[in-house]
């Protein structure tokens, strides 16, 4: 049998069903018809069903005259399927009130999916609710999808289910174990065709919820394991049909950090139709209010006037690292920026996920709104990659390099002895105000424990508090770093309110950054790699274009946290040395062997020792506009980001002197 529906039937099954209600009834291995059930598809996109509805049977050479044996066969077959489980299954990032639950993405690599975090710094949030589309009343089993983020030995992130206002199942997210799995919650009994599913946090200590699963197979076990729980999310969202298409473009940006967006604007002023594709509700990446670091580095230095021009839209000022007020970094002025351009088409909440190509060619992507599970594709000519992760080049196979070279490898006086896997970290800014009041806050057993001998005696964060340091990988452990970095945070402030009341009775927590401010990850590796010797030397290449100011920043562990915390450690040190301004070149801005992807931000062609000056916001702007140009080249003279290089390098360096360039054949 081969029809794709009933791949991994076993031999001795009498039915199967699919998320979309489609059953196949069988007699041994014989194919007798297809039962056809009804969908039901929810009023609301958070809910998934499988139902068996009605049913028509078309048996190839059977008379309209059916004996009574044959009649009763297909009426047993018949019932039968119409007992065939039914699962109802609940993406918590899409219920309709999150109340003061947030939606969390940054682990979607590892996980595939979002899921929702009470967020709360100590103080209980308010209800997640919505409601559930059930087929039918009666007895259902529930399965909730969480972890325990602390389990040291249990962790905090305590949280209920209530179902009609009445509480179901145990207490969940303090299990002591710090997997993501299914916990069995029990059963209940559904009395209508829908009903209300509220999440209660208990704690306001960052509780987590993945999804919560209801089946009427009392001993059915959904699967946990990468790969399976993924087809069979998938298949009860009903995600298996083709995504929608949001469009060809000429450029697709995947990544609104100050680098993507800077593209972004540049490719849509030169008459490119453009997408920009942001995972998050904000642009800024770094710079926006859920991370909060401001920019460096100069733009009033260029050999090029015209570089720079776009950043100074995008800077709201300089508010410094984590202040407390969120309108400081001016979201809402971001966005507006971009909708004012006729050619951007923008795409906040999408994660792109999916990287389509032919040969070495990128032709698509695909993204998932982290909230609806809604996917959808984007065709274009051409892409560029400024997710920070270079998460676009490693779908697409574009050489990268992670982590630090050898001396002996690159000739450069900082560089490790040894490659390694040593990246900078990831920081989860805070900050405190004063109140009028004194405020307590809760005890901590799960979190960093400090003394009198260490603790950090400050009042809010600074780039210091950092997370990584080769001892997590920034990228598939990004959850396990923040939920560090919450540990450290946590369990300082609750040392200062306890033991120096004089100066922080009066004070409570303000703002936590719960996504994290990532660093360093994957370097897309392009025609060139720049490194120390070009820094410090000034070295003026033909393609140079972005000029750089900032000092070779690199951090590793501060001594004394590293004395109290070894392997640990949740803040840095590091030591700048100065470099003269110097020009980074075009070609590493663009991929070696993916034929039309362009890098900027983080994740250009550097050496780690060169990526500790690059990496810094405004001069990851400047990168942006740069390939925006460029993108217009390629699209004039259908050539690659190469050719550009390759054969029309003088109207790249006309347009950045702001000159009108002579026309090229």
């Amino acid at each position: 049998m081969k029809n794709p529906y009933f791949v991994g039937l076993k031999p001795d099954a009498s039915s199967i069903g699919r998320a979309d209600g489609t059953f196949c009834l069988l007699f041994g291995w014989k194919w007798l018809g297809s039962a056809v059930g009804t969908f039901c598809r929810p009023s609301k996109p958070n809910v998934a069903t499988s139902a068996v509805g009605t049913f028509s049977f078309h048996i190839p050479g059977l008379q309209s005259g059916v004996s009574a044996p044959i009649f009763t066969l297909l009426l047993t077959l018949l019932t039968f399927c119409s007992s065939a489980q039914n699962h109802v299954f609940v993406e918590t990032e899409s219920f309709e009130d999150k109340g003061g639950w947030v939606i969390d993405q940054q682990s979607f690599v590892v996980m595939g999916s979002s899921y929702i975090m009470a967020h709360g710094m100590g103080r209980p949030v308010k209800d997640a609710a919505t409601t559930v589309k059930f087929a039918k009343p009666g007895k259902y089993k529930m399965w909730v999808r969480t972890k325990d983020w602390a389990p040291f030995p249990k962790g905090p992130g305590k949280f209920e289910i209530i179902i009609d206002g009445k509480q179901v199942g145990p207490v969940f997210g303090s299990s002591g174990s710090d997997a993501w799995k299914w916990y069995d919650g029990g059963e209940t009994d559904i009395k209508a065709g829908s009903a209300k599913l509220s999440i209660k946090d208990l704690t306001g200590f960052n509780g987590r919820c993945d999804a919560i699963l209801f089946t009427d197979d009392l001993k059915f076990t959904p699967p946990n394991e990468f790969e399976a729980l993924t087809t069979f999310r998938k298949k009860l969202l009903n995600l298996t049909e083709k995504p929608a298409e949001a469009g060809r473009f000429d450029m697709v940006v995947v990544g609104g950090g100050i680098a993507g967006t800077c593209a972004a604007i540049s490719a849509a002023r030169m008459g490119l139709k453009v997408a920009l594709i942001q995972d998050r509700p904000v642009l800024g990446g770094n710079n926006s209010s859920e991370i909060r670091v401001h920019l460096m580095g100069d733009v009033d230095k260029n050999h090029y006037p015209k570089l720079g021009r776009i950043v100074r839209e995008m800077d709201n000022g300089d508010p410094g690292n984590g202040n407390p007020d969120a309108k400081e970094y001016g979201d809402a002025r971001k966005i507006s920026i971009v909708k004012a351009e006729p050619n951007i088409s923008l795409f906040l909440n999408t994660h792109v996920y999916k990287v389509e190509k032919e040969n070495d060619i990128i032709t698509a992507v695909v993204g998932r709104d982290i909230a609806t599970n809604k996917e959808m594709r984007f065709t274009g000519s051409f892409f560029s990659d400024c997710t920070g992760d270079g998460t676009i080049g490693y779908l697409a196979g574009a050489e990268f390099r992670m982590g630090r070279e050898s001396k002996a490898e690159t000739g450069e006086s900082l560089a490790a002895e040894k490659a390694d896997d040593f990246t900078l970290g990831t920081s989860n800014l805070w900050a405190s105000l004063e109140r009028d009041t004194v405020s307590s806050f809760p005890e901590t057993p799960w979190a960093i424990q400090f003394s009198d001998e260490y603790h950090i005696d400050e009042p809010k964060a600074d780039w210091q508090w950092e997370t990584g340091f080769g001892n997590f990988n920034t990228i598939t452990d990004a959850e396990k770093i923040r939920d560090h970095n919450l540990r450290a945070i946590y369990g300082n402030w609750s040392y200062l309110k306890k033991n120096k009341a004089a100066k922080y009775a009066k004070r409570e927590l303000a703002w936590v950054a719960y996504i994290g401010g990532k660093r360093e990850s994957r370097r897309i590796i392009g025609d060139h790699i720049l490194n120390q010797m070009d820094i410090q030397e000034g070295k003026f290449y033909p393609d140079g274009s972005v000029t750089a100011t900032w000092t070779i920043d690199l951090h590793f562990p501060d001594a004394k946290n590293s004395k109290y915390f070894e392997g640990q450690e949740f803040f840095a040190g590091t030591k700048h040395i100065k470099v003269a301004p110097y020009t980074i070149p075009y070609r590493c801005l663009y991929s070696k062997n993916i034929q039309n992807l362009f890098v900027a931000g983080r994740n250009i062609s550097t050496t780690h020792v060169a990526f500790g000056s690059t990496r810094v916001m405004r001069t990851c702007g400047m990168m942006g506009e740069v390939v925006g140009f460029a993108a217009y080249l390629t699209t004039k003279y259908k050539t690659t980001p190469r050719g550009v290089y390759q054969d029309h390098l003088p109207e790249l360096m006309a347009i950045l002197k702001g000159e009108t360039p002579a026309p090229q054949p």
